[in-house]
C-alpha cells in the first residue's frame, strides 16, 4: 500500500498522482484515459481503458452428450452453463447425438432467454448467448416473475372452481414462462455478483442483499412449479368430481385466495420496505395452520383433494418466507441510513 499526498491545481481542482510501477505494468502514457468507479464505501477504482473496454474471449463450455445416459441430465448441464453467464455452450458427441438428447436441447434452449443453436451436425451442436445482461434490472424481473406466478397460480385455483380443464392446461403451459424468467433473472444474479462493475446498472448495490435475492428468485419459482402441479391435479380430478360438493371446492378455493394474497403481499413488501404489512403476513401464516390441518381432515378421502390443500400450505409457508426476508432487508436498510445520519451530524460537530 502506497500513499499520496493530494495537490491543488487551479481554485477548484484536486489531483493525486499514480504509482510508477502501475503505470509501466499498465502500458498507460499520458494522454490516455481511465476510468474511475465510485465504491459504496467511498474508495475509487481506477480502471485503465483497455482494460475497461477489452472484451474476453470466453472459450466453449464444452459438454459431452455421450456422458449424460441418465434422462434430463444434458437438459440441467446446459441450464447450469446458462446460469453461470457462459454465452458459447458446445454439445458434442463421439456418434450422432441421440434423438433424446436433441430434444432436450431444443426442449431447453426455448427457455433461455438469449441463447439459441448457432450451428447444429449430426455430432455436434453449438449454443450461442447474446444477451447483454446489463439492459435488465433485477427489480423489474422480480416484479415479472412474481406477476407470473401469480397468474399460474391463480388460473389452477379458478380451474378448480369452475372445473374448466382448459382453463387448467393454459396455466401448465404458462409455467414456462416463470421457468423463462427465473433462469434469466438468475443469470443476471450470478453475473452481478461476479462483476462489481455491472451491479449498479442492474440495481443490485448491495452485495450483502444477494443471497437473499436468491432465495427470493427459488421461493417464488417453487410457488410456481406447486400451481403447475395443482392445475394438472385438476384435471387428473374430473373423473372424481361428481362424488364432490361444491362446498369442499369452495373451502380450497378460499384457502387458495389467502395464499395468492400472501404471495403478493410479501413480494410488494421488498420493494417498500413494510415491516407492519410483512409482519401482518407472517401472523396469517400462524393463524392459518390450524384451519388449514381442520379442512386437511375434513375432507373426503378423493384422490387429490387433499393434495390440494397440501399445496395451498407449501404456498403459504414458501410465500411467507420472503416477507421475512423483507423485514430482514428492511432493517438492514434502516440500520445502514442511521449510520449515514450518525456520521453526517459526527462530521458537522468536528467542523
Amino acid at each position: 500500500m502506497e500513499s499520496r499526498k493530494l495537490q491543488r491545481v487551479g481554485r477548484s481542482t484536486i489531483t493525486v498522482s499514480l504509482p510508477n510501477k502501475w503505470i509501466k505494468e499498465n502500458g498507460i502514457k499520458p494522454g490516455d484515459m481511465v476510468f474511475i468507479i465510485p465504491e459504496k464505501d467511498g474508495a475509487l477504482r481506477i480502471i485503465p481503458r483497455e482494460r475497461f473496454h477489452r472484451e474476453e474471449v470466453e472459450e466453449e463450455y464444452v459438454i459431452n452428450a455421450d456422458t449424460c445416459m441418465d434422462p434430463g441430465l444434458l437438459e440441467r448441464l446446459i441450464v447450469g452453463a446458462y446460469l453461470l453467464g457462459k454465452s458459447i455452450i458446445r454439445i458434442i458427441s463421439a456418434k450422432r447425438i441421440e434423438k433424446n438428447h436433441m430434444d432436450e436441447i431444443r426442449r431447453i434452449v426455448r427457455k433461455l432467454v438469449g441463447l439459441g443453436i448457432l450451428e447444429e451436425t449430426e455430432n455436434n451442436v453449438l449454443l450461442h448467448c447474446s444477451l447483454d445482461l446489463t439492459k435488465f434490472k433485477f427489480d423489474m424481473l422480480v416484479r415479472r416473475l412474481a406477476l407470473l406466478v401469480l397468474t399460474v397460480f391463480s388460473e389452477a385455483m379458478q380451474a378448480l372452481l369452475e372445473n374448466d380443464n382448459k382453463l387448467a392446461q393454459e396455466a401448465i403451459e404458462r409455467e414456462n414462462e416463470v421457468d423463462m424468467i427465473y433462469y434469466l433473472a438468475t443469470r443476471l444474479l450470478l453475473f452481478a455478483q461476479e462483476k462489481e462493475e455491472i451491479r449498479e446498472q442492474v440495481g443490485l448495490t448491495d452485495i450483502v442483499f444477494l443471497p437473499a435475492a436468491r432465495s427470493i428468485l427459488q421461493s417464488l419459482e417453487l410457488i410456481g412449479d406447486i400451481s403447475e402441479d395443482v392445475a394438472k391435479k385438476v384435471i387428473a380430478l374430473k373423473e372424481h368430481r361428481e362424488i364432490l360438493g361444491e362446498v369442499e371446492i369452495k373451502k380450497v378455493y378460499e384457502i387458495g385466495e389467502i395464499a395468492q394474497e400472501i404471495i403478493k403481499t410479501s413480494v410488494e413488501c421488498i420493494f417498500t420496505g413494510d415491516v407492519g404489512l410483512a409482519n401482518r403476513v407472517l401472523e396469517m401464516r400462524r393463524s392459518l395452520k390450524s384451519e388449514i390441518e381442520k379442512l386437511f381432515y375434513e375432507l373426503p378421502n378423493v384422490p387429490y383433494l387433499r393434495t390440494f390443500v397440501s399445496c395451498m400450505s407449501n404456498i403459504i409457508h414458501v410465500g411467507s418466507m420472503i416477507a421475512e426476508i423483507a423485514i430482514n432487508k428492511a432493517l438492514r436498510e434502516y440500520s445502514d441510513s442511521l449510520r449515514d445520519i450518525l456520521e453526517i451530524i459526527k462530521h458537522t460537530r468536528t467542523k
